[in-house]
């Protein structure tokens, strides 16, 4: 291997490592000025390069990043889902569920824009946490508003379906704005959903509570399809123990809730997918712009939680990764 030592004549030596091949280049010496030059020109002189050259590779350095940034929103985060680990404290929470494991998943958007395989290891992921309780929030399906849920995206969501995860006491989940067609009006198309999901273990519930020993589960139908009823659904209950799932956040500022005092676990607005640092997302389908993700305080005695969900209307996400969360169930007030 060469040395690293040169004559001062001909520059300084610059190591590089490949492997365990370590490669030595020579890069001429620059004379710094007398004087510190202004604007672009010290970076350009300490790079060794003259205007024209910064300016060519500044230029291709930017349209690289530009690449690169383009292909993790599109080719990394959109499948990159997090699980989210937090306790969820229930007033009065039977003793049989002091720390049983609920697992909330949202907007799965079965269907050609979301890829079955990652809806398949993501669910997979999902099952491992041995879930006592599954619980989902909306959307099973995809649809627009000039194309309507066919044959195909059905067939879609019967694939993914065979391997969604199971819990251990329930499976129950409510439907979404898409779940219901082409502007949410067509309920030929939530039938179908409904069939889809009940077949494969999932109990839809419409304005209704299903309660798992001893602990309601109140399931409201969507708001933007108009078929929300929170006056039907929490008169089934039969528990002072409750969740309610509602798809669209905005619904708690929209329905009546009585005296329900609890937790709300919501899904529909994706986290709004795309988020800069430090600043809300610029996009949200909801009216109340508070309503983007996690945990948010309503000051009534209710306590929401917003899904990120785990699809996508389109494959991009940046800094809004798609989430699983995995809830501790705790006795609270």
């Amino acid at each position: 291997m060469a040395g690293t030592g040169g004559g001062t004549g001909r520059g300084t030596g610059r190591a590089s490592v490949s492997g365990k091949c370590v490669v030595i280049r020579e890069v001429p010496s620059v004379t710094a000025p007398s004087h510190p030059p202004s604007g672009f020109l010290p970076l350009a002189i300490a790079l060794g390069m003259n205007r024209r050259q910064f300016f060519e590779r500044g230029a291709l350095a930017a349209l690289s990043a530009g690449g690169l940034a383009g292909a993790y929103t599109w080719l990394v985060e959109p499948h990159w889902e997090q699980i989210v680990e937090r306790d969820l404290p229930i007033a009065k929470l039977p003793p049989s569920f002091a720390g049983a494991r609920l697992v909330h998943i949202s907007d799965i958007h079965a269907g050609p824009r979301v890829d079955s395989g990652y809806l398949v290891d993501a669910f997979a992921r999902a099952a491992a946490l041995r879930p006592d309780l599954v619980v989902f929030s909306g959307d099973f399906i995809s649809v627009t508003y000039d194309q309507p849920a066919g044959d195909a995206d059905v067939g879609k969501l019967r694939e993914v379906l065979a391997h969604f995860p199971r819990g251990r006491l329930a499976t129950l989940g409510i439907l979404g704005n898409h779940d219901y067609g082409r502007s949410w009006a067509e309920p030929q198309v939530a039938a179908r959903v409904v069939r889809e999901a009940e077949h494969a273990g999932v109990r839809v519930l419409r304005n209704e509570v299903a309660t798992v020993q001893g602990l309601d589960i109140i399931g409201v139908d969507d708001l933007w399809a108009r078929r929300s009823d929170t006056k039907r659904a929490l008169s089934g209950r039969t528990s002072d123990s409750a969740i309610a799932l509602c798809h669209n956040p905005d619904a708690m500022d929209s329905l009546a809730w009585g005296d329900y005092r609890g937790w709300i676990l919501a899904g529909h607005t994706h986290g709004g997918q795309c988020k800069p640092p430090f600043l809300p997302p610029p996009i949200l389908p909801v009216r109340n712009k508070r309503y983007t993700a996690g945990e948010i305080p309503l000051g009534d005695g209710r306590r929401l939680y917003i899904n990120r969900g785990l699809g996508h209307l389109i494959r991009v996400r940046f800094n809004v990764r798609p989430e699983i969360t995995s809830f501790t169930l705790k006795t609270g007030e």
